[in-house]
């Protein structure tokens, strides 16, 4: 309908006398309750027959319906029991307004749906519109997000607290397995390895940092630790049966290179579809497979060759640090003057 006739269409204006209604004991929600369900309808009860459920609703006639007049003709029973007529109550008048009021949360509203500029995030696009509402909207207007930026308002603060928590999670968990403080930051560090794919590549593509790419970074800590444990738990058995922490580092890396690579691979096809979405939600889709795609690719190239060499300065600053601890728990033999 064109915006010029939307507010001017003819329609009715009822008002409820409600001292009246109150003076007479009817129930404002019975004249509500018995003015839609005759002119509009009301669904009662279902029964079944024939194997099959049917809906009872109750309506006016339709010869009933055709004259806005004979609404006063409808009657509604008050607390005594005694039928009341809707004439003595309600008061209709021909009015103009809006063909169809959207409501939110109660309030009446209008529906403003944007789109970020090439180069832009959908973060950065939320924080100009509220400015931009701030400062043109009329007192007593107010704004609300609704769909994925309402999600995106409320969790997207929170990310750095998820990705530390998860950070967090994944330490403790090696920390326990491997009995040691030291050596699962070299399954953390090769995190940050798996975000250079995405940062590099979404930058280029103008790629939304939107509620999917975030989503997607956090999927990445438990795909880039993966690889690194792959590493990590081989190069520790190894140096456990005395090899040099060197030759465990590089004997790992050579024999976890083909389960690292036939799991990235699997994966990075897996991916491919979401890469190549369209489509309703195809944006969300391409979100998410772009991100987990080349963050597995990037982990993939660099885990192989970073995470050994930290095995490396860790396992050999842990051996330090046991030995010195080691040689200070030693009793200190008396001295004969």
């Amino acid at each position: 309908m064109p915006r010029a006739s939307s507010a001017g269409v003819p329609e009715y204006e009822l008002t409820v006398d409600r001292t009246k209604a109150a003076a007479l004991q009817v129930s404002i929600q019975d004249v509500f309750n018995a003015i839609s369900a005759s002119v509009g309808s009301s669904f009662v009860e279902q029964f079944d027959r024939f194997g099959r459920t049917f809906q009872v609703f109750i309506q006016a006639d339709g010869a009933s319906r055709i004259d806005p007049e004979q609404i006063a003709q409808l009657k509604v029973r008050n607390s005594n029991g005694n039928m009341v007529p809707l004439g003595t109550l309600v008061t209709l008048k021909p009015a103009s307004g809006a063909a169809l009021v959207n409501l939110y949360n109660l309030y009446p509203s209008a529906t403003i749906n944007g789109v970020p500029a090439p180069g832009f995030s959908s973060g950065e696009a939320i924080d100009l519109m509220e400015q931009t509402a701030t400062k043109i909207l009329p007192p007593g207007t107010g704004y609300e997000w609704t769909a994925m930026s309402y999600q995106e308002k409320m969790v997207g603060g929170q990310l750095y607290f998820v990705f530390g928590l998860s950070l967090l999670l994944v330490y403790f968990v090696i920390a326990a397995q491997y009995e040691s403080w030291w050596l699962p930051l070299s399954v953390i560090m090769a995190v940050p390895l798996a975000l250079v794919g995405p940062v590099a590549t979404l930058t280029l593509l103008g790629v939304n940092n939107n509620l999917y790419t975030q989503i997607g970074l956090i999927l990445l800590i438990a795909l880039s630790a993966k690889n690194a444990i792959l590493i990590v738990e081989v190069a520790r058995e190894l140096r456990r049966n005395g090899e040099s922490i060197l030759e465990s580092a590089v004997q790992a890396a050579v024999a976890r290179l083909r389960p690292i690579l036939m799991t990235s691979i699997a994966f990075a096809f897996g991916v491919v579809p979401l890469v190549l979405a369209s489509g309703a939600g195809a944006n969300a889709r391409k979100s998410i497979g772009i991100t987990t795609l080349t963050g597995m690719i990037s982990s993939t190239c660099l885990t192989v060759v970073l995470v050994p060499s930290f095995f490396v300065i860790l396992q050999y600053f842990q051996e330090r640090r046991r030995k010195q601890a080691t040689i200070a728990s030693l009793p200190v033999p008396p001295v004969d003057h």
